[in-house]
This record gives structure tokens, C-alpha cells and sequence, in this order.
């Protein structure tokens, strides 16, 4: 159970810092590019990327699970997911799943798409003023 309690703290931070960083961003460089989400994504990427490389569950840096899923999951997974499905997609490259790389790559980026898309249309069934946002 306190492992769960771990991985909702860091989640909550990394949510707190996704919404901080991104506002911060939008207000700064304004404009209908979404700048801030990139920068989440690209950062919680290397983040995440980082951290997993230095304290492995097998590496030099003695740490908890607990403390390694409080920021991978938690802290990382909370600031941005993509940061989880970089990691994942690096680790099949890495283990010589390129094929399947690139099919996580594709297959994720290309069902989200269908998804929010199938998600905006049901919205709109249930809430026709909100067509074509």
C-alpha cells in the first residue's frame, strides 16, 4: 500500500510541474503552438532516460523500488506519460525489437489520434454545441 501512496505523491508533483511549466511556457512564448507540451514531453523524456540509467534496480545507486517507481512512475509518469513510452520504446531498440519499436511508435501515436478523434466525436453527440472544437 505505501508504495501506491509514493507513486500518487510523485505523481501529484509531476502534474504540478507539467501545469506550472507549461503555463509558464504559453505565457512567454504565446502563439498557437503547444511549445510547453513539447518541452514536458522532451524533458520528462530525458529525465526519465537519465534516471533509469543511473540507478538501474541493478546499478551502483542502492535505491528502494519505492524510490525508483516514485520517479519513474510517479514523479515522471505525472509530469508526462510520453516519458514512459520513450523509455519502453528505447528498452525495445535496446534488447533488438526494433520491429516492434517501431510498431509501438506507430501504433501508439496512430491510435491516440483515432482515439481523441473518436472521443471529440462522441463528445459532440452528447454536447452538439461543442461541434468542431
Amino acid at each position: 500500500m505505501l508504495t501506491y501512496l509514493w507513486i500518487a505523491l510523485g505523481s501529484a508533483l509531476g502534474g504540478v510541474a507539467r501545469y506550472a511549466l507549461s503555463m509558464r511556457v504559453a505565457e512567454t512564448l504565446g502563439g498557437t503552438f503547444p511549445w510547453g507540451v513539447l518541452l514536458v514531453n522532451v524533458s520528462g523524456s530525458f529525465a526519465i532516460g537519465l534516471f533509469a540509467t543511473i540507478a538501474p534496480a541493478d546499478g551502483r545507486w542502492a535505491l528502494s523500488p519505492d524510490a525508483r517507481l516514485f520517479v519513474t512512475v510517479g514523479l515522471c509518469g505525472g509530469y508526462t506519460t510520453f516519458s514512459s513510452f520513450s523509455l519502453q520504446t528505447l528498452d525495445l531498440i535496446r534488447t533488438g525489437h526494433a520491429p516492434a519499436a517501431l510498431g509501438n511508435v506507430a501504433g501508439s501515436v496512430g491510435l491516440c489520434l483515432l482515439a481523441v478523434w473518436a472521443g471529440a466525436a462522441a463528445g459532440t453527440l452528447i454536447n452538439p454545441a461543442r461541434a468542431g472544437l
